[in-house]
């Protein structure tokens, strides 16, 4: 069993992205900047009046373990799609791209998750996610010798939606912790906070979570404050290692028990789409941990890592990360 730097645990979801203008999204009751889940009438309403779009596999997890491996680290993906058109897409790019997935397609209904992702003309991006064979995602699919060959189990909230991936998570955690390896999350949006606030604050006042990434909004609503320093003091007293809170153009805050770095963000001259902007900091800065680099370099990572993600359509690099004239450097 080869190790692996990462293995992420995640939503497996094909993009359907398009562009629009703010009208778009009110005339179709659209929550901007958000994630909403839908079932499969609306989701056909929504493709039916979108505008030319793009088709890429994504989901968190996935884009994080793809930049990851991207910027020169290992990664394995587990994730379920169904046996049809879009399952088969999914399976072949998370492939392409050097991630191990070898999770055993659903057979029948229902069919793999796509989610319309409409971007206004200040790149931010608004989700509405079928989420399909995703929930059927279970502990069966836990792989315990990848977890136990992985640095870091990682996983995003969004998979607290699903009900049999809450059992799935917790046996890959309990799994990882046994074999001394560590565990992270990200909080994935304010909206899936708001839902699931208790049980994630569990998550890390048990222990289940070593590392938690989150942005400014989603640190605001774990602690329904409208304070960042309450939330940051309240993150290190929880986090039983690391707390990464991403704040777009104003870079990051990692939060280790008293020690607070704050990591600018790089200067990006357009924004085209701020999809996957927080999955690939998470790739930036976990390729850095896992490679044993200072938190300062994980962070700067990170930012360059996102900085580049957004001056591009899509959520995954369309060339290597390693390769980047930016990042180059801080990989040595």
């Amino acid at each position: 069993m080869a190790e692996y730097d990462l293995l992420a645990i995640g939503n497996a979801i094909v993009d359907v992205i398009a562009r629009c203008d703010d009208a778009f999204l009110t005339d179709n009751n659209i929550q901007k900047s958000g994630m909403t889940l839908i079932d499969t009438e609306r989701a056909e309403e929504l493709y039916g009046a979108m505008g030319p779009a793009i088709e890429t596999s994504g989901g968190s997890a996935a884009n994080t373990v793809a930049g990851l491996v991207s910027l020169g680290g290992t990664g394995a993906y587990f994730g379920k799609v169904s046996a049809d058109q879009l399952g088969t897409i999914f399976a072949h790019d998370i492939r392409a791209v050097g991630v191990a997935y070898d999770t055993a397609p659903l057979e029948g209904h229902p069919p793999t998750a796509r989610s319309m992702i409409l971007v206004t003309p200040d790149g931010e991006r608004s989700m509405n996610t079928y989420l399909g064979a995703c929930v059927e995602l279970g502990p069966e699919d836990i792989d315990a010798e990848i977890v136990k060959a992985s640095k870091v189990t990682y996983f995003e909230g969004y998979l607290w939606d699903p009900p049999r991936a809450k059992e799935a998570i917790v046996k890959a955690a309990n799994i990882a912790h046994e074999a001394g390896r560590l565990v992270a999350m990200t909080l994935s949006d304010d909206f899936c906070v708001h839902r699931y606030r208790e049980e994630f604050l569990d998550l890390l006042r048990s222990g289940k979570v070593d590392i938690v990434f989150a942005n400014e909004t989603e640190a605001l609503s774990l602690y329904e404050t409208d304070n960042l320093d309450t939330a940051i003091a309240n993150l290190a007293e929880d986090a039983p290692r690391l707390a990464v809170v991403t704040r777009s153009e104003k870079g990051c805050i990692v939060v280790e028990k008293d020690t607070r770095l704050v990591v600018p963000a790089s200067v990006v001259e357009t924004v085209m789409d701020t999809t996957g902007a927080g999955d690939v900091f998470a790739s930036g800065f976990l390729r850095g941990l896992t490679a044993g680099y200072s938190l300062q370099l994980c962070a700067q990572l990170g930012v360059e890592a996102a900085g580049h993600i957004i001056a591009q359509m899509g959520p995954r690099p369309q060339t290597p990360l390693k390769d980047l004239e930016a990042i180059k450097p801080l990989l040595g």
